[in-house]
């Protein structure tokens, strides 16, 4: 067999998350950034058997078996879900390898669960210029619905007149408003020093205005998380639109979980710092046939949804340079910020 790898400073140095076995698939060693990934250390990780780092499904452990004496040098499992003895799940797509001599090489490249892709990039061109010009053609017969309503309003004088003329002006301006998000979402401001939990303190407050007694708001906060770097406003309307669509999946529970990550992963960069937000409920969670689709604009899983809430999260995510990503089954869904902390806030920290 070949001899232990964790003697190799080359794999210690690595950001991708790598670990090896013996010929009896069980873990024989680790690089650092595979034991920080699955936040546990590495001498815990020894003697393992690497199939049993396998949360749900069977991809990895079948690949393992089934591949023993075909020859296969090296294998390609996506999206496969890992933890180490019931702690938090990691998503990776992963490579396995032969050693020489026997065991298997598994470098891990972290992904999101269901990453939001950018629409910029999902949606065809010609379908986001059609959008645009869709949202310009209605503008004038809504202002002219709109003028109409407002003199009815004056003439009739009955209450169930009054009140059929009130629902055509709320729901004029509901288009109208959903048109404006369409056509000019608000921009960015320069980020400025903020406190994540101010924020998350007004997003309560409005998720108590909205949803009173019937939904139990659950504050889970990390106390030394230091301050970030950020537009507070945006971040608001973002985790608000989070935190309203568990309340409108019929939620009992909704908690706000703050914690700092470190050494973490987003998109093509590594950051020794990261605040992780996590919205968890315990509603109906996502369709299954919207699972993959639900940050692209005008996707919604209710009737009377606009589809625009998880775009604009993410969009606000992706100006802050962080992710957006969830899981979800029925009774547990949990949507995940990730934001980095700047250099300044990163030296702060230590």
């Amino acid at each position: 067999m070949a001899p232990p790898l964790s003697a190799d400073p080359v794999f210690d140095s690595l950001v991708t998350p790598m670990a090896w076995t013996d010929r009896h698939v069980r873990i024989e060693g680790c690089n650092p950034a595979f034991a920080r990934w699955l936040g546990v250390s590495a001498r815990r990780l020894l003697d393992q058997p690497l199939a049993a780092l396998e949360v749900e499904g069977e991809a990895l452990r079948r690949a393992l078996v089934a591949d023993a004496g075909d020859g296969a040098e090296q294998l390609r499992l996506r999206r496969i879900e890992l933890a180490f003895l019931g702690g938090e799940p990691r998503f990776a797509d992963g490579w396995l390898s032969r050693r020489e001599g026997g065991g298997w090489m598994l470098e891990a490249h972290p992904v999101d669960e269901f990453p939001g892709e950018d629409p910029l990039r999902v949606l065809p061109s010609a379908l986001a210029a059609a959008l645009k010009g869709l949202a310009h053609e209605l503008r004038n017969p809504l202002a002219g619905l709109k003028g109409a309503a407002q003199l009815l309003a004056r003439r009739v004088e009955d209450g169930e007149s009054r009140e059929l003329v009130g629902l055509i002006q709320s729901e004029v301006a509901r288009l109208t408003e959903l048109i404006d998000q369409l056509l000019a979402p608000s921009p960015p401001q320069p980020h400025a020093a903020l406190n994540i939990h101010g924020v998350l303190e007004r997003v309560l407050r409005l998720a108590e205005h909205e949803a009173g007694w019937v939904v139990k708001l659950i504050r889970d906060y990390d106390p030394s998380l230091p301050d970030m770097a950020g537009d507070a406003d945006r971040l608001t309307q973002a985790t608000w639109n989070l935190v309203r669509n568990a309340i409108q999946a019929g939620a009992a529970n909704v908690t706000l979980r703050t914690r700092i990550e470190r050494g973490v992963r987003i998109a093509d960069a590594v950051h020794a710092l990261a605040l992780r937000l996590e919205i968890i409920d315990d509603g109906r969670g996502v369709p299954e046939e919207l699972a993959e689709q639900i940050f692209l604009p005008l996707v919604s899983g209710r009737a009377d949804g606009s589809g625009l809430g998880l775009a604009l999260a993410q969009q606000v995510v992706r100006e802050h340079r962080g992710s957006l990503a969830y899981r979800s089954r029925p009774g547990h869904t949990v949507f995940t910020l990730l934001l980095p902390l700047a250099a300044k806030e990163q030296n702060d920290e230590g």
